[in-house]
């Protein structure tokens, strides 16, 4: 596969050059920007919080494995699956760890993927953005320590339970703090029609998954798709960069909200024939889909994961073209169900979206792989 150009970009020469000098100046001429602090780039937080070379390997091989389901060469089912929000190291590792003893068992049918997302997209740009921003949800920001805990958080899933992690890509320029640990990136509904997103996802070697927007649109989601799938050149952080293109960029459904604010799922059968259709008319590479099982689809009715994951199932024995499309399955759960506020304390419960707690996700996934 094409050396992902962010991974070239690591390699490259690193320099602050007069950094106090370009701080000053930048404070003189955008009186509308706080410029708080500047931050390491990712190879020096890589060199300080390093991936150990046989962590890498592990990478190196499920990476292939992941590939070659959504390229079709393997017969496995994807489940990408966690909290909501990683928002404590402890509770993270404690529920990966579980996910592990459960992935074991049903390996030969499904491969998992952790959900272990460190940024939160905010509607209104206010409450709690994650883990990149508050190490702990109870202090004030501090992005540089997040950074930090955000890798460090990534390595020890990997470290503990041989399973590489996905997160949202939220910030496309962050990226590359991450990319020699994470096996799936996400990008968000919000996300999706970004053009700073889409050429950032080209140039990542492995799977990005291009959610709907929240119209639920399909064409702009095709759209973004083409964009990844293509080679692109743009400036990223602060480099001319060229892309050669990511053929794993593919399609999420994760339902849609209309102009009253009422949710529409689009996880059934019928929305699969469609969107199936619409990936034959544009000849993409790698046609594949990860239904989400949350979010609009569920109109965040949390429990109502466990019965769209088993419909989605139904649908894929139902039609070969539908089986051929969907890939996998993305479902928000922790160790207690549902959700709580910052500051509450109840230890592995999210703190953003509501999740099924442990003991569900546990039957949910054997009930998975017997339907598989």
């Amino acid at each position: 596969m094409q050396e992902s150009f962010l991974n070239s970009y690591d390699n490259a020469e690193y320099s602050k050059g007069s950094g106090d000098r370009h701080l000053q100046e930048r404070k003189q001429t955008n009186m509308n920007f706080e410029y708080v602090e500047e931050l390491p780039s990712p190879e020096e937080i890589k060199k300080e919080i390093p991936m150990a070379p046989e962590l890498e390997e592990i990478k190196k091989k499920r990476d292939k494995e992941i590939a070659d389901i959504l390229k079709g060469k393997e017969d496995k089912f994807l489940l990408i699956i966690g909290p909501c929000s990683a928002d404590n190291e402890a509770a993270v590792l404690d529920y990966t760890c579980r996910l592990k003893k459960v992935a074991d068992k049903v390996e030969d049918k499904i491969l998992v993927i952790p959900r272990v997302y460190t940024n939160k997209p905010r509607t209104t740009g206010k409450g709690y953005k994650g883990m990149l921003h508050q190490p702990d949800p109870e202090k004030k920001p501090n992005l540089l320590e997040g950074l930090k805990a955000i890798r460090s958080m990534h390595i020890h899933v990997v470290e503990e339970t041989g399973l590489t992690p996905a997160d949202e890509m939220l910030y496309p320029e962050n990226h590359n703090f991450l990319d020699d640990v994470l096996s799936y990136v996400a990008v968000g509904a919000r996300s999706t029609e970004d053009q700073l997103h889409r050429m950032t996802a080209s140039g990542i070697d492995i799977p990005v998954g291009m959610k709907n927007p929240t119209s639920g649109d399909f064409s702009v989601m095709l759209n973004s798709i083409v964009a990844a799938q293509a080679p692109q050149m743009f400036i990223y952080r602060g480099w001319e960069v060229r892309t050669y293109g990511n053929p794993l960029a593919h399609a999420v459904l994760r339902g849609a909200v209309d102009k009253h604010g009422q949710t529409h799922p689009n996880y059934h059968y019928e929305d699969l024939i469609r969107l199936f259709n619409m990936y034959s008319e544009k000849k993409l590479e790698n046609p594949a889909v990860i239904v989400d099982t949350n979010h609009s689809n569920s109109g965040k009715q949390f429990k109502e994961q466990i019965r769209i994951s088993k419909e989605v199932l139904h649908s894929k024995r139902h039609s070969a073209d539908v089986n051929h499309l969907v890939k996998g399955l993305m479902i928000e759960s922790y160790i207690e169900e549902g959700c709580q506020k910052v500051g509450e304390g109840v230890y592995g419960k999210s703190i953003t979206d509501p999740c099924l707690g442990w003991q569900d996700t546990e039957r949910l996934i054997y009930e998975i792989a017997e339907l598989l």
